[in-house]
C-alpha cells in the first residue's frame, strides 16, 4: 500500500507558476508547504546564498510582483515588503540541504515527483504534435487526389436528363 503524501500533488501543481520560462514555486508557498514562515525559510537561504545560483532562485522585480498580485488578487499577499523569491526545481532540491527538517524532505520528494510528471506530460504533448504534423504533412499531398475522386464521384451521382421523347413520324 502506498503510503499518504504528506501534501497532495494537486496541491503543489497549482502552485507552480512560469516566470521568465521557468517552472517555479514561490519563497511564500513554499514555506506553505514546508510549514515554515517565509521569512525563516528566506533567513536560511540568505545564510546560504552560495548554494542558490541565479538558474536556482530568482528574485522577482516590482513589476513581476505586481502582475502577479493582479493575476491573484492582493489580498492573500498580506504585508510583503519584500519581493519575492521564486525557486526553480534545482533550487527546491538544495532547499532540502539547508531545511533539514523531516517535515522539508518529505515535501521536497513530492515536489521533485511533480516537476519530474510534468515533464513527462510535456515530453508527450511534443510526441504528439510531432505526429500530427508528420501526418499533416502526408494528408497535404492527397488533397488533390481526394478532390479529383470527389468531383468523380459527384459527376456518377448525377442523374443524366432523360432524352427527350421524339414523335414518331408515320402511322401507328
Amino acid at each position: 500500500m502506498k503510503p499518504k503524501a504528506l501534501v497532495p500533488i494537486e496541491t503543489i501543481e497549482q502552485k507552480i507558476l512560469l516566470i521568465r520560462g521557468q517552472k517555479v514555486l514561490l519563497d511564500r508557498d513554499l514555506a506553505e508547504l514546508y510549514g515554515v514562515s517565509t521569512r525563516d525559510l528566506n533567513k536560511a537561504v540568505s545564510r546560504n546564498l552560495t548554494r542558490f545560483p541565479d538558474d536556482f532562485m530568482i528574485q522577482l522585480s516590482k513589476n513581476e510582483f505586481e502582475n502577479l498580485k493582479f493575476h491573484f488578487g492582493t489580498s492573500s499577499w498580506g504585508g510583503t515588503r519584500k519581493l519575492p523569491k521564486a525557486f526553480t526545481e534545482q533550487g527546491i532540491a538544495m532547499l532540502s540541504s539547508i531545511l533539514n527538517s523531516e517535515r522539508a524532505i518529505q515535501v521536497n520528494i513530492a515536489i521533485i515527483r511533480v516537476f519530474v510528471k510534468l515533464r513527462e506530460i510535456l515530453s508527450s504533448h511534443k510526441e504528439l504534435a510531432q505526429k500530427l504534423s508528420q501526418l499533416e504533412r502526408k494528408i497535404e499531398n492527397h488533397d488533390e487526389e481526394i478532390k479529383v475522386i470527389f468531383d468523380a464521384i459527384r459527376k456518377l451521382m448525377v442523374q443524366p436528363e432523360p432524352e427527350p421523347k421524339h414523335r414518331k413520324i408515320g402511322f401507328l
